[in-house]
């Protein structure tokens, strides 16, 4: 075998080694999430209100679930009066559908600084954590707000069908899929609960672990592929020797 067939087979090696590496990391998983405007109609003391605000809900894997954090991008509701540091806090539901079925709720702090009369209430992020009951791809909407503030509660709905913010790829800790009612329910950030939880420990297949996984063995098979090419250009040199 001449030197120069021997150069172009190892760098087609190579070149072979590389499309396989990138192959495998476009093939990771991702999580799709949206900005979805609400339209939220109030329920309050003094009267229905409505406005609409842009809904991002972000889910990060946590222990056995996943963290959701709700995000209002716009105030929605209003007070005729001041609301001082801390008088208002807000809490609400993210609707679970696709495979699997049910609520999670979400809480967050109360307001740190005070809200003037008559201006747009500013919702903090709100989070609570999601055990996957199915497997398959779920999807997280926004659902019912709630504000209570001064010994009053103004309860916020979606009237306009919005579609979900967030969809994930999870599995089940017992494998199960398919559709079903399944049981409902996750708890908020300061100790609220909705429904009931078994609690299950879920495998390490979410979508940030699969892309790291597949990421790494993508990386793997590239320094392989490279590493084999340089082993067989050094001997090849020493047989010339």
């Amino acid at each position: 075998m001449s030197y120069r067939t021997y150069q172009k087979r190892t760098a087609a090696l190579a070149c072979a080694a590389a499309l396989a590496g990138s192959a495998v990391l476009m093939a990771a998983p991702a999580a799709q999430a949206d900005v979805v405007d609400v339209n939220y109609q109030c329920k309050t003391p003094i009267g229905d209100k409505s406005a609409v605000s842009p809904i991002d809900i972000k889910g990060v894997r946590s222990g056995s679930g996943y963290k959701l954090t709700m995000s209002w991008q716009k105030g929605v509701s209003s007070s005729p009066v001041e609301l001082g540091k801390g008088a208002m806090t807000p809490s609400a539901v993210i609707k679970v559908g696709g495979a699997d079925s049910g609520t999670v709720a979400v809480t967050g702090a109360a307001n740190a600084a005070a809200i003037p009369a008559n201006t747009p209430i500013k919702i903090s992020d709100l989070s609570g954590t999601y055990t996957p009951k199915k497997s398959g791809k779920v999807t997280f909407t926004a659902g019912v707000l709630t504000i209570k503030a001064l010994g009053t509660t103004t309860t916020c709905s979606p009237s306009n069908s919005p579609k979900p913010s967030l969809t994930l790829d999870v599995k089940a800790a017992g494998g199960s899929s398919g559709s079903g009612s399944g049981s409902s329910g996750s708890s908020g950030s300061s100790g609220s609960q909705s429904g009931s939880d078994s609690g299950g420990q879920l495998p390490q297949t979410g979508p940030a672990d699969s892309a790291i996984a597949f990421g790494t063995l993508g990386g793997t098979v590239l320094l392989a592929g490279a590493a084999g090419v340089l082993w067989l250009t050094r001997r090849h040199q020493a047989v010339r020797r």
